[in-house]
């Protein structure tokens, strides 16, 4: 069984950076690929980004590129996200997902999450 946890949250003014934390216990096997997902208030779950446990290949949503960093520290089964200039339509509930699914699905956008964190709130005020 493997547990996620987020944190790194907060309120944070436009053109502002936060810097999300997803920690993972359990096993964790090379295959897998972390992503996070946002989901803001009345509006559907989205993706946001992924990244490769394995080879640190990622896969970001247009609307965060150049913006949002994944990043992943193994021996802490650990993966970040660096988010910079930071409008008001990030604000939502983020969470980070992990999936078992070949990297091809998620970059497709079919892949199966496993499981879930239990979500970080990130508000940008203008």
């Amino acid at each position: 069984q493997v547990q996620l946890v987020e944190s790194g949250g907060g309120l944070v003014q436009v053109g502002g950076s936060l810097r999300l934390s997803c920690a993972a216990s359990g096993r964790i096997f090379s295959s897998y690929a972390m992503s996070w997902f946002h989901q803001a208030p009345g509006k559907e779950r989205e993706f946001v980004v992924a990244i490769s446990w394995s080879s640190g290949s990622t896969y970001y949503a247009d609307s965060v590129k150049g913006r949002f960093t994944i990043s992943r520290d193994n021996a802490k089964n650990t993966v970040y996200l660096q988010m910079n200039n930071l409008k008001p339509e990030d604000t939502a509930l983020y969470y980070c997902a992990l999936t078992s699914s070949p990297w091809r699905s998620v970059v497709l956008g079919v892949g199966k999450y496993d499981y879930w964190g239990q979500g970080t709130q990130v508000t940008v005020s203008s």
